[in-house]
């Protein structure tokens, strides 16, 4: 009765942003915006996003020279990195839920030190929890699912060192903790109302800025939206590597293994199809977009190094940035760990591991080569299905929680 009482808009905002909405339906939502910047330009990825940023930020302190890099307007997964934090900032502010939260010192340094440990998995492997795991599987990628399984390596031994911490070291992440510019329940309409001002504000700047490139303007409002989509339904991968051994919950796993379902089928059809090119050798360098020279032991050592650190700071690729939006000064740690490290070890560190691996630990494996693309799907379907029975089974019966 009292939701009847409401104007349109307000019903509106009641509905979006009183709410958090179902993961499952962020994770579906997540891979149609997916399936667009694909058929934009290039699917979703997170990595790229920190190198181009940590680049810029190196060049701008005179640390180190990283020549012919452009500012992060000007890049494609720099732009897109810096506007889904954006609109993750506008979902935070609009719901009310945008706070500067300032952890104890010992959680800053774990956000640092896990930044710091995806930035270095993340170009060992070739790929974070966006590129390498949700749009490599997706992309029908063999060298993906190795990296999904370093992953999930990394996290187990990440929680297992959380949980021995919090028995030997409770004091590490002890200590005064601040929350700043917090709204109230019936306080802090300004949140709101700033919130809309921006996002609303900021679609017009991207169409202006970009109207001559409509690949940039698509990748700035797309980006816009996955970042409030993001914060919303509160999507987050490590999640869904991490809650089956801790708290044995469903719910994020099966949110992504829609999501990776649903985006499998939409670049299937674009790569099968040859969408949007018009020569054989057109179609195929479709097919092999976001498949990487890295199957299979690249991708997993990669991996395994990604989960410890996303484990570890809280926060994945993506979440560290949708969680440094409304407010989370731990993950602004692990996103300056993440921007910082990620550049050094592609210059300084990629080069000589890629050396010290023989040829046959670092292919390109395109799953349809192998078993045709029908096959593929159902190899691919089939580990989701058992994945699903895997997480439901154990929220039953509490098998693998708490490690």
């Amino acid at each position: 009765m009292e939701d009847q009482e409401k104007g349109g808009l307000s019903q509106l905002w009641t509905l979006l942003f009183k709410k958090t909405w179902p993961l499952w339906l962020g994770g579906i939502l997540l891979a149609f915006l997916n399936c667009l910047l694909f058929l934009v330009k290039s699917p979703w990825g997170g990595s790229g996003s920190y190198i181009n940023w940590g680049q810029n930020l190196l060049n701008t302190l005179h640390i180190i020279n990283f020549p012919a890099v452009k500012n992060i307007f000007a890049h494609h997964y720099g732009l897109l990195g810096f506007v889904t934090i954006l609109g993750a900032f506008c979902g935070a502010l609009m719901s009310k839920e945008f706070a500067v939260r300032i952890p104890p010192v010992g959680e800053m340094g774990k956000g640092i030190v896990g930044g710091i440990l995806m930035g270095l998995g993340a170009t060992l492997g070739i790929g974070c929890t966006i590129g390498g795991f949700l749009s490599g599987i997706s992309a029908l990628s063999g060298g993906s699912i190795v990296l999904t399984i370093g992953l999930l390596l990394g996290t187990y031994l990440a929680l297992k060192y959380l949980l021995w911490e919090m028995e030997a070291m409770p004091g590490l992440s002890m200590g005064k903790s601040f929350t700043l510019l917090a709204a109230k329940e019936n306080k802090g309409a300004w949140q709101p109302i700033l919130g809309g001002i921006i996002f609303v504000s900021s679609l017009i700047i991207f169409a202006i800025s970009y109207k001559e490139n409509n690949v940039f303007t698509m990748f700035a409002i797309i980006g816009l939206i996955m970042g409030l989509i993001l914060q919303r339904s509160r999507f987050c991968i490590v999640r869904a590597f991490r809650e089956p051994f801790m708290t044995g919950e469903s719910e994020a796993p099966v949110g992504v293994i829609l999501s990776l379902f649903v985006t499998m089928i939409g670049f299937t059809v674009i790569k099968y199809m040859g969408v949007g090119t018009s020569t054989p050798g057109g179609a195929r360098a479709l097919a092999m977009v976001w498949v990487y020279p890295h199957f299979w032991l690249r991708a997993l050592i990669g991996g395994f190094v990604f989960g410890l650190g996303m484990t570890i700071a809280g926060g994945c690729a993506v979440g560290a940035m949708w969680r440094t939006g409304e407010g989370q000064v731990k993950l602004w740690f692990a996103v300056l760990g993440f921007m910082l490290m990620s550049p050094i070890s592609k210059k300084f560190i990629v080069p000589g591991f890629t050396n010290i691996l023989p040829d046959w630990a670092k292919q390109k494996v395109f799953l349809p080569d192998y078993f045709g693309y029908f096959g593929s799907v159902l190899i691919i379907m089939l580990i989701l299905l058992l994945w699903y029975i895997f997480v439901k089974w154990n929220e039953k019966t509490g098998k693998f929680s708490a490690v």
